[in-house]
């Protein structure tokens, strides 16, 4: 079952936050900036990673430099956002996309 707008707002609101904190955490990046539902974080040799919302479709995208663009849907059964194509988690994908830049996170 799809979420409605507010339920998505808040999913989204609690899962870039999350990240935000996590990235913060790892102090790895020059820049981190969450405006406006975009999350974008750059580490000092340039690479930038941004995760945004796409409000038409309810999803969270991530574009890396490691792995390229991403498309994750809320699955309230599973309490995650999970890849549109493949149901990887997003958490996943970031750990390892920031592993192979040498960037490790908790959790």
């Amino acid at each position: 079952m799809a979420l409605d707008d507010k339920d998505y707002r808040r999913q989204l609101e609690a899962c870039l936050g999350h990240w935000l904190d996590v990235l913060e955490a790892t102090g790895a990046f020059d820049e981190l900036d969450l405006a406006d539902g975009v999350l974008q974080a750059e580490t000092e040799d340039g690479k930038v990673f941004i995760l945004n919302r796409h409000l038409p479709l309810k999803q969270v995208w991530l574009s890396s430099p490691v792995s390229g663009a991403h498309h994750y849907a809320f699955d309230e059964g599973r309490g995650g956002w999970f890849s549109t194509r493949g149901g990887e988690a997003l958490a996943d994908r970031l750990r390892a996309d920031l592993g192979q830049i040498g960037i490790g996170i908790a959790g």
